[in-house]
């Protein structure tokens, strides 16, 4: 069965300005249950992450602050968001909602987090909206547990996952694989195990192009038992912030690769959502409801 992660934590209120990208943790799983593709019993609300396992990953020092609600402003700024308890506690129940999919896509071959991709935040600060980062929390106690050995994580959120690369830039046990716009966000990018960076206006042919070659060499040569993938859609051609040009059928052969590699080789998927801005909500819903629909038909078809 998939299991698919939610809850209404996910949907902070922010000020206006920031109002229209959330608004896809509500739409999402009202479509897909609408249309028939996945029950009530597909879902599950995670718990939350403990201290303990905040510390796996983040310091204790930008925890406490985090906690304390001392944060300095300057520190917060980055962020994007005002600092409150109600985002640190999102942001808890996020990153465990992303561990708790890892341990279903064990059992199940993949599992589903309808918010997640936090991969911007680093060990001792957060940014770009991302106050933990919830796959490098899920990477660091699975490994820690002893419940996976190897991880890949396939980001292509057209945002490098500057804070994935460098949490993880000295853990031989996790490969960070990004490919994303060279001219975006973050303007400072870090250094991943494999970075591939995009000129504005990729389109179809040559992005796919470029990862169908790339993802079955990567699975190859790091033989992950765990993978993690960011399926974000801001590389829409109609995103607002991605400059990139993929249509939303070439976003789900994207999709659908992706998943098919985890599938045919036997790997365990765990998938996030990562970002979406494009101008009308349904091209960011029906791209973000496509995921789910692959994963039904490539893990789930009778």
């Amino acid at each position: 069965m998939l299991k698919i992660a939610y809850s209404d934590i996910f949907v902070y209120p922010v000020p206006d300005k920031h109002r229209f990208p959330m608004q896809k943790y509500t739409l999402i799983p009202q479509r897909l249950l609408a249309e028939g593709t996945v029950t009530t019993d597909n879902f599950f609300v995670p718990q939350m992450l403990s201290e303990d396992e905040i510390l796996t990953t983040h310091t204790s020092d930008y925890w406490y602050k985090l906690k304390t609600q001392t944060l300095p402003r300057k520190e917060a700024r980055p962020i994007g968001f005002e600092m409150t308890p109600q985002l640190v506690e999102r942001g808890r129940y996020i990153a465990h909602a992303t561990y708790e999919c890892a341990l279903f896509a064990k059992q199940y071959g993949i599992a589903m987090n309808v918010a997640g991709g936090t991969h911007h935040a680093f060990a001792d600060h957060g940014e770009g909206f991302c106050v933990f980062n919830d796959v490098c929390v899920a990477s660091n106690l699975l490994l820690e547990r002893g419940q996976a050995q190897k991880i890949l994580i396939v980001d292509l959120d057209v945002h490098q996952g500057n804070g994935n690369a460098s949490i993880m830039q000295n853990e031989d046990r996790v490969f960070v694989f990004s490919m994303h716009g060279a001219k975006n966000y973050p303007f400072r990018k870090q250094q991943s195990d494999l970075d591939i960076e995009l000129d504005n206006d990729t389109g179809d042919e040559q992005y796919l192009a470029i990862l169908y070659d790339t993802l079955p060499r990567l699975i190859e040569q790091v033989n992950p038992d765990m993978i993690f993938y960011q399926s974000a859609v801001d590389v829409l051609e109609t995103d607002k912030l991605g400059k990139l040009a993929l249509s939303r059928k070439g976003c789900y052969q994207r999709d659908e690769f992706v998943l098919r590699q985890a599938h045919d080789n036997q790997i365990p998927i765990a998938v996030v959502m990562g970002g979406g801005y494009s101008e009308d909500i349904d091209d960011v819903v029906e791209a973000h409801c496509n995921t789910y629909r692959l994963a039904q038909k490539i893990f789930f078809a009778d």
